[in-house]
């Protein structure tokens, strides 16, 4: 297995971006990102891909099932409060 470190502070702003939003979280300038690369066997690879799309999302923890049940327009409304972030103000400490 081969491992790539990389120091937050050497990555270029867009590429943190990218990372951050792969991770899901904000990387602080302290960090190290580690990635692990590993070569799967011929048998590994034929039992990832011989799964279902069913069995794939089944495998997902349920929290990534968050709009399932509402319809279309309540998915907008609830993107659309989301993305609206004009209100959102911090008041100065």
């Amino acid at each position: 297995m081969e491992s790539i470190i990389r120091n937050i502070r050497d990555i270029n702003s867009d590429d943190r971006h990218a990372l951050e939003h792969v991770i899901g979280q904000p990387l602080r300038e302290n960090q190290q990102i580690i990635i692990h690369v590993k070569t799967m066997s011929e048998k590994a690879i034929g039992a990832s891909t011989s799964q279902s799309p069913s069995d794939k999302a089944a495998a997902l923890p349920s929290w990534c099932n968050v709009y399932d049940g509402l319809s279309d327009q309540e998915i907008e409304d609830v993107e659309a409060v989301i993305l609206d972030r004009d209100h959102w103000t911090r008041n100065p400490a």
